[in-house]
């Protein structure tokens, strides 16, 4: 929905820079204040120099608004990937793997043919550890489950909470904090007390002020088979989007809840990418009918997720438009200047040969073009306030009004004008004083 929004609004705006752009290339030149009035050509020319200001003044406050809104993106994007994950992604190899269902159909078979394989990857060269997930991090899968606590109250209230099946070495591999308790063991299977851990917003949100440790959850009906003691708290891993809130969520054993289907996850100490050709051939040494999908570093794995995707596009999107009206503008700024110099041939001429100073010219053309500048940055300032806080549904971590991203855009704007102008204030300032009134 926001990227038909989003192509709709620039589009149009696209449109409107493209049309000041082009009527840019006329030579307008600016309104100047009575002491350069005499220079004009008449009634006409004054004319066409307001207006050609006029839409300078429009096209400078169109691409401050827009290196604003590609500013403020970029910085979200920025932010987006630099979220806190609450595991390290460096050195990740990551592999969804799936086995015939009806060669594993009891859940020993399982366990029996997933510590085989992940025994198998244990040993080959630059493996650190190795661990499995129902779900992998970062992902827009979201599986959940409604959960009850025993000794709690509960009035029928849906307490919904993430669901990741995890492997022992799961959390070491990520090298996940553990807050509290312990991580779970390969003694932690069906012939043990089934068991859970939980992140802290769990904790947080479900047990405040209490100790969770020793506690037991299980679901809506605290049916026997269900329950669950919680010996372990860890830190709250992104498991969903990038720019989704934390869930509460809970990590059951794979030996306790064992699937032919996986997401593998390898930390090596070599290059992550050079490992994964490796990870498919040892899980089909061990059975070569196993399917394995979508090798990706984890690194590649967060930055080309939705959420950044999302962002990234935005950005790019808007940087487009705005480099653009960046280039028009100072076009459309430079012919205004160009044009108001040749009009002034004769009123240069003449204050040059009384003895102007060729810094006093630079200084009279510089100070058209800087009040141009001026007031379009002005204005686009304003209306980047607004534009901004159009944007803020798509910003993350990103306030619409950050005051870098505004000063920053604006330093650059009136810098890029003062180096259009430059041309047009040298040829003025340059020009032969005899020359320029037989030219008249």
């Amino acid at each position: 929905m926001w990227q038909r929004w989003l192509s709709w609004s620039l589009g149009l705006g696209y449109g409107a820079v493209i049309v000041t752009g082009a009527l840019a290339f006329v030579p307008w030149s600016p309104p100047v204040r009575g002491d350069l009035a005499e220079g004009s050509r008449g009634t006409a020319g004054t004319s066409w120099r307001r207006l050609g200001s006029k839409l300078v003044i429009v096209e400078l406050a169109t691409a401050m608004v827009l290196l604003v809104g590609a500013g403020l993106l970029g910085e979200s994007l920025y932010r987006l990937l630099h979220v806190e994950l609450a595991f390290y992604p460096d050195h990740l190899a990551t592999l969804n793997v799936n086995a015939q269902e009806k060669r594993y159909d009891t859940p020993a078979k399982c366990v029996d043919w997933a510590r085989r394989t992940l025994t198998r990857i244990a040993s080959l060269p630059g493996v650190k550890s190795v661990g499995t997930a129902s779900v992998m991090v970062v992902s827009s899968n979201n599986v959940s489950e409604w959960v009850r606590f025993v000794g709690k109250p509960y009035n029928g209230e849906h307490n919904d909470v993430s669901l990741r099946s995890v492997s022992t070495g799961y959390f070491e591999t990520l090298q996940a904090k553990l807050v509290r308790g312990r991580f779970f063991t390969d003694s932690d299977d069906l012939t043990k007390t089934k068991v859970v851990i939980i992140n802290r917003a769990l904790a947080e949100h479900y047990f405040p002020r209490e100790a969770p440790l020793g506690k037991q959850i299980g679901d809506t009906e605290l049916s026997s088979k269900s329950l669950k003691e919680i010996v372990g708290i860890v830190d709250n891993i992104r498991e969903e989007g990038l720019d989704d809130e934390i869930q509460p969520a809970m990590y059951v054993p794979f030996n306790q809840d064992p699937d032919s289907g996986f997401d593998l996850v390898v930390r090596t100490a070599q290059s992550p990418q050079a490992i994964l050709p490796s990870l498919s051939q040892a899980i089909h040494e061990v059975d070569p009918d196993v399917v394995t999908v979508h090798p990706v570093t984890m690194e590649d794995r967060i930055h080309d997720s939705s959420a950044a995707y999302t962002h990234r596009s935005a950005a790019w999107l808007v940087g487009g438009f705005a480099t653009l009206a960046l280039a028009l503008g100072l076009i459309g700024l430079y012919g205004v200047i160009a044009y108001s110099v040749s009009q002034r041939t004769r009123e240069v001429g003449v204050r040059m040969a009384l003895g102007a100073q060729r810094s006093t010219v630079y200084r009279m053309i510089l100070q058209e073009a800087g009040i141009l500048s001026a007031i379009g940055i002005v204005v686009g300032l304003v209306c980047s306030l607004i534009f901004g806080t159009l944007l803020q549904k798509l910003l993350f971590e990103t306030s619409p009004r950050d005051v870098p991203t505004l000063a920053a855009v604006a330093a650059v704007l009136a810098a890029a004008s003062l180096l259009a102008s430059y041309v047009p204030a040298r040829q003025a300032a340059s020009m032969d004083p005899v020359e320029a009134l037989r030219a008249e």
